[in-house]
């Protein structure tokens, strides 16, 4: 089962470098799920950094934001600190989060197919329902889109 756009989620859960996140007790806020390649890229690093900038906004219009890739919790961790992200990141190296939204896909990297995070970024509204996708989205003005819809939908 992937997700869909108007429907309920199904429950999840994930290890993160602020304990065990489970959709079910994060029900009652809005939620930012954004999904990233890998740790430490220059993408991925805007990105992250982005969402920090502009972190205190979502948290004002009620949102919370979580950030997911493959990446281990180790690397999370170093990620988290060295660019000094407020928010928690899924290390779903299972690949069971990414699966249950359809993120993985072949990419091209140098030439060759590889197996990859499709960068993307799910709005779920506080009953737990999907309301807005972005996927294969490009970095640059994407976090400001995406408060703009935490905005208004609160």
């Amino acid at each position: 089962m992937t997700v869909a756009l108007g429907q309920q989620l199904p429950d999840f859960s994930g290890q993160t470098t602020q304990g065990t996140f489970t959709l079910s007790e994060a029900r009652g806020r809005i939620l930012v799920l954004y999904f990233y390649p890998k740790d430490n890229t220059p993408g991925c690093s805007t990105q992250a950094s982005d969402f920090r900038t502009h972190y205190a906004a979502f948290q004002r219009a009620g949102a919370r934001i979580v950030g997911v890739s493959r990446d281990s919790l180790k690397s999370h961790e170093n990620f988290q600190r060295k660019f000094e992200l407020p928010f928690e990141l899924i290390a779903d190296t299972d690949e069971a989060v990414c699966t249950l939204f359809g993120v993985i896909k072949m990419k091209k990297l140098y030439g060759k197919l590889v197996r990859g995070i499709e960068r993307s970024t799910f709005l779920i509204d506080p009953a737990g329902v999907l309301v807005r996708e972005w996927r294969g989205l490009k970095v640059p003005g994407h976090v400001t889109e995406v408060l703009a819809a935490v905005e208004a939908l609160g």
